[in-house]
């Protein structure tokens, strides 16, 4: 019944936001008079935060039109080049086909809520030097009943034939794993290692992902241990309504994580509107466009299938399953041990709060059978969760130590 009340209260607000819609563009058109009085300009200020506070974010688009090649402007093309129920392969081509002979580059975009545009960022800022790939997964809620269940299993299936895909180019493709996909990237390379699949990874990068919740444990840590498995079954999971295509699937709904994200820096959503507000009234333009795109990509979410939300929460979070050595697939005790070959870089922000030092550095522990020359750990300072694959420091510091990390690991295919 909860999302129920919530698409029925979103319908039931909409013709106030074609109203409060018309009263914007009624007061601010330049045939009204009083447009550009103060008591007209809080009135539209006024409507368009209560459209924005009601409205439906849809998926956005990437966007990346083009890159920078030695100072020159080369053409981009987003491209699908494997389509699967729950996750689309996307590839950002360069027009002028050099892109064909720089490394394959697969980043595994994080299954916790938001889209994989989060990480345009991460992709304008790889583009350059590699032939970047981006699992682009699909929301739940749009995925009809008949196409199955979609587990962690069946995440680390899609992981590893991505992979092999890349792999068929006659090189082992380089992997970044963003946030929560480093466990099943883990899994994914352990399993590929254990059958001496010609296609494992050259090397891996983990970004801020959890390894082992139980090093320096942070707020979404504590939310996920603070309550037995059941209370996530019986609370957070729902079934998606009629008329979606994935209509009677359960799911861990977008509103319900989104509220969970907001709830984590309440003080600062309230204070950003607040500052929006002022701006609408003042007529900043500028400082309305960069509040509205952020806003635009933070408050679209998608619905995470029910069975992969609950694996998640109890074989990552609960019992760090892959941490102490106990992480099962499909009835297959997964040994990180048989990693030797498959270079790991692991990344972490000095200030992360939602994945905590030293989690993410636990990689390293699994895997005692690879080389110290190749294996490397970096901790950005002053930086958050976001700003290590987003922002100043990503593009200035991490992304040219990421860069050279995966040049120099550049392997072949081979059988053993």
């Amino acid at each position: 019944m909860l999302y129920h009340a919530y698409e029925f209260t979103h319908a039931a607000l909409g013709p106030l936001r074609a109203a409060a819609r018309m009263s914007k563009e009624s007061m601010l058109n330049t045939n009204n008079p009083f447009a550009s009085s103060y008591g007209v300009r809080v009135t539209a200020a006024a409507c368009d935060m209560f459209i924005n506070a009601t409205r439906r974010y849809a998926k956005p688009e990437f966007g990346i039109k083009t890159t920078i090649i030695d100072g020159a402007e080369v053409k981009i093309i987003e491209e699908t080049v494997l389509s699967l129920p729950f996750c689309n392969l996307l590839r950002f081509k360069r027009a002028d086909n050099a892109g064909a002979k720089q490394p394959k580059v697969l980043i595994i975009a994080p299954m916790s809520g938001h889209y994989a545009t989060l990480l345009r960022g991460t992709v304008t800022a790889m583009l350059p030097d590699h032939d970047v790939y981006i699992t682009d997964w699909v929301d739940a809620r749009d995925v009809p009943t008949g196409k199955g269940a979609f587990d962690l299993d069946d995440y680390v299936d899609y992981l590893i034939e991505f992979c092999q895909l890349l792999g068929k180019s006659g090189e082992r493709p380089a992997v970044m794993a963003v946030c929560q996909p480093g466990v099943p990237m883990m899994v994914a390379a352990a399993l590929m290692a254990m059958d001496k699949d010609p296609s494992r990874p050259a090397s891996i990068t983990l970004m801020g992902s959890p390894i082992d919740t139980a090093c320096n444990p942070k707020q979404p840590n504590d939310l996920a241990t603070g309550k037995p498995l059941s209370w996530f079954e019986n609370n957070v999971i729902v079934t998606v309504p009629w008329p979606n295509m994935g209509f009677l699937r359960k799911v861990y709904p977008g509103f319900l994580q989104l509220s969970g994200f907001m709830s984590m820096n309440i003080d600062k959503h309230v204070d950003a509107h607040k500052t929006q507000f002022k701006h609408l009234i003042e007529g900043d333009g500028d400082s309305v466009e960069s509040h509205r795109k952020f806003y635009d990509e933070y408050m679209a979410v998608m619905d995470l299938t029910a069975e992969f939300y609950l694996q998640t929460i109890e074989r990552v979070f609960q019992k760090r399953l892959l941490a102490v050595s106990e992480y099962y697939y499909r009835d297959r005790l997964v040994d990180p041990s048989a990693i030797k070959d498959i270079a790991l870089l692991t990344i972490e922000g000095e200030k992360d709060d939602i994945t905590g030092l030293g989690q993410t550095e636990a990689a390293h522990r699994l895997t005692p059978n690879l080389p110290d020359k190749k294996r490397m750990h970096f901790v950005q300072e002053n930086v958050g969760h976001y700003g290590v694959f987003n922002g100043s420091k990503w593009r200035q510091s991490i992304q040219p130590k990421l860069r050279e990390f995966i040049s120099s690991h550049r392997t072949g295919l081979k059988s053993k």
